[in-house]
């Protein structure tokens, strides 16, 4: 039974506890789950889902950070969490994961730093409204996203075969430290680290593991800060060592994601619709012979990670709305060389081409001007990376991606 002083765990309910308690967390284990009334129970419908998927992922985790007693590699002690599961492609995941990095008291953070629950975001979806930013909010989004950009160099920076993803990790854990910001991804639905790298077949979401990155791959690095209250998020795919650049596909599949991203941003002003970037990015995709994954979209950001609009990145797809003044969105193409659909790893993140080819993508975060827009996380002149000659024709197979659709 609840005590006189525990209060209701409904989403911003303030009402002294009930009697009622939350049957999933009952099954789970969860202690003190009480509600005020059914009704409240009923509008706070985000608790059964994030506290079922908070403690399935924590428990996960944990035991991901633990030694194996039978490592795969005695030398080095690392090990394959999943050696079971049959992979798409060559890349393995290399366990356990280093230890939580940890963030300074008088960093301020967002609210699901410390259970990895985004309640705000669950609170805003129900309003179906999207922000429209006011010139202070305009002015710390231009900071937090100059700042975003200034940190995805960094990393850029140190990518070179030798170095691991989780070294990655740890450079722009500190870069972000050092500026006295949050690094977004850190807890959010109990993701476990400071950024996303997604290496090869990898489309997003890749956790940063001790892998060595070696001359060939290609790696997608993922930055999202958040700093006076405000998100930034941004990505590029890098070339890692000169096999990269040298071999036709891998250009193709980078160089496409690139041109998709600038060529859907060429549209962005007040009254496009929604649903016409992804016109224009499967279609350039497809004259490269590459194809577009569906699972993912652009989105809003601004005092939340994540919220409206959803921005598709597939053709004849149904968003509904259209870009306003004010608005703050990305746009992100996962482009393939092979199939788009995808599949994920028992990490409950990594998610992978479902044929294990490659995939790259490039995600900038725009504001919308009266006129245009405004791109705030623009790569700068010394920006590490960019792009370098697609292949022509001939050079590559080029068709891999056309039967994918």
């Amino acid at each position: 039974m609840a005590t006189s002083d525990a209060k209701c765990k409904g989403v911003e309910c303030t009402n002294p506890a009930g009697t009622l308690q939350c049957p999933t967390c009952l099954k789970l284990g969860i202690k003190n789950s009480y509600f005020c009334s059914q009704d409240c129970f009923k509008r706070s419908w985000v608790h059964k889902t994030a506290s079922e998927q908070s403690n399935s992922l924590l428990r996960t985790l944990r035991d991901f950070h633990k030694p194996t007693p039978y490592p795969s590699n005695p030398a080095t002690g690392t090990h394959d969490p999943f050696p079971s599961y049959p992979y798409t492609g060559d890349l393995r995941p290399v366990y356990p994961l280093s230890p939580y990095r940890s963030v300074p008291d008088h960093i301020k953070k967002p609210d699901y730093y410390k259970d990895g629950i985004p309640r705000s975001e669950a609170i805003f979806a129900r309003a179906s409204k999207i922000t429209i930013l006011d010139e202070k909010g305009i002015a710390a989004m231009r900071l937090v996203c100059n700042m975003g950009r200034e940190i995805l160099d960094t990393a850029a920076a140190a990518v070179k075969p030798g170095i691991t993803t989780d070294e990655i990790d740890e450079i722009v854990h500190k870069a972000t430290i050092e500026r006295n910001a949050y690094p977004s991804p850190l807890n959010y639905n109990n993701f476990p680290k400071s950024v996303c790298t997604s290496v090869n077949e990898v489309i997003c979401h890749g956790i940063p593991d001790q892998r060595a990155l070696v001359d060939g791959d290609i790696v997608n690095i993922d930055i999202s800060v958040y700093y006076g209250g405000y998100h930034a998020d941004l990505n590029e795919t890098y070339y890692v060592g000169d096999k990269a650049k040298a071999d036709p596909d891998t250009v193709r599949v980078v160089e496409t994601s690139r041109e998709c991203l600038e060529k859907a941003i060429e549209i962005v002003k007040p009254g496009m619709l929604f649903r016409e970037p992804g016109n224009v990015i499967e279609k350039h995709a497809k004259t490269k012979g590459c194809s577009v994954v569906k699972t993912y979209c652009g989105h809003g950001t601004n005092t939340l990670f994540h919220c409206a609009p959803n921005i598709p990145h597939y053709a004849k797809n149904k968003a509904v709305g259209s870009a306003k003044p004010g608005m703050c969105f990305t746009i992100e193409p996962m482009i393939n060389l092979g199939t788009w659909r995808d599949k994920t790893w028992p990490d409950n993140w990594t998610s992978t081409t479902a044929d294990g080819m490659k995939s790259a993508q490039f995600e900038h975060l725009m504001l919308v001007t009266e006129d245009g827009c405004e791109v705030l996380t623009a790569r700068k002149p010394d920006s590490p990376g960019g792009p370098v000659p697609m292949p022509t024709v001939g050079e590559s197979s080029g068709t891999n991606g056309a039967n994918g659709h």
